[in-house]
């Protein structure tokens, strides 16, 4: 009988074992998102709208092809979209150093209504292009867009990002005709409150023009321009 027992006690373990469902825990499994080549994110931490990213996509699919359907691509769609989409474009194609199709967007960018010099996006452009060695298309921005733009009011900071770039590029004439072009715009202190920012301004061009071999013109601008703003205030500056 205590056979029996044993083989009944063994039958009801096993059915109890088959029919009731173990508890099982929860698992998840891990999965970790970011940029397969280690780059940095798309755009100082903002994600792209899907426009900015269906413009990038399109923009590079169409390089593949040929010139016209870049520049149609460019003339149909580009101008449709909104500042913040039009410029995260062009600083996302910058980041990948698609820098031809980076100038396309800029291009578009400064025909906009809203579009007002910005130094520090140049800063970018010619920091990206350097990266290529593409020193012409540098010269000519300078030469060319930036003098056709002009400087605008509160540019301190986005000049002497500017001028720095310039001068890591080793662009000599490029960054001569940034002074040039202070000189002619008659720049100035907005402010005496904003004087030690202009001061900054002077002595990192000063100190590019001497690290590019340019003595001559940094004692020029430390005499016209650094003795003005030492005093308060800068005179007017003709070209």
């Amino acid at each position: 009988m205590a056979s029996s027992l044993r083989l009944n006690q063994s039958y009801f373990s096993l059915s109890y074992s088959s029919s009731t469902p173990k508890p099982q825990r929860n698992s998840f499994a891990i999965v970790r998102c970011g940029p397969r080549d280690n780059r940095g994110p798309l755009h100082r931490g903002r994600i792209l709208s899907i426009e900015a990213i269906q413009a990038v996509q399109a923009l590079k699919r169409a390089e593949r092809v040929n010139e016209t359907q870049i520049d149609e691509f460019v003339s149909k769609t580009l101008s449709r979209l909104i500042k913040q989409d039009l410029l995260a474009s062009l600083k996302e194609l910058l980041r990948q150093d698609r820098c031809h199709l980076a100038l396309k967007v800029f291009e578009v960018a400064r025909s906009e209504p809203w579009y007002k010099t910005d130094c520090s996006l140049y800063a970018d452009i010619v920091a990206a292009l350097a990266r290529k060695g593409m020193t012409e298309e540098i010269d000519n921005l300078i030469d060319v867009d930036l003098e056709r733009d002009g400087l605008g009011a509160g540019e301190e900071r986005g000049l002497s990002r500017l001028v720095k770039a310039l001068t890591a590029a080793e662009r000599t004439e490029s960054v001569v005709r940034v002074y040039g072009l202070m000189k002619r715009c008659g720049w100035r202190s907005a402010s005496a409150a904003a004087s030690s920012t202009d001061e900054y301004v002077i002595k990192v061009l000063t100190r590019g023009l001497r690290r590019l071999g340019e003595q001559r013109v940094a004692d020029e601008v430390e005499m016209e321009l650094m003795g003005s703003v030492t005093g308060g205030k800068l005179d007017e500056l003709s070209a």
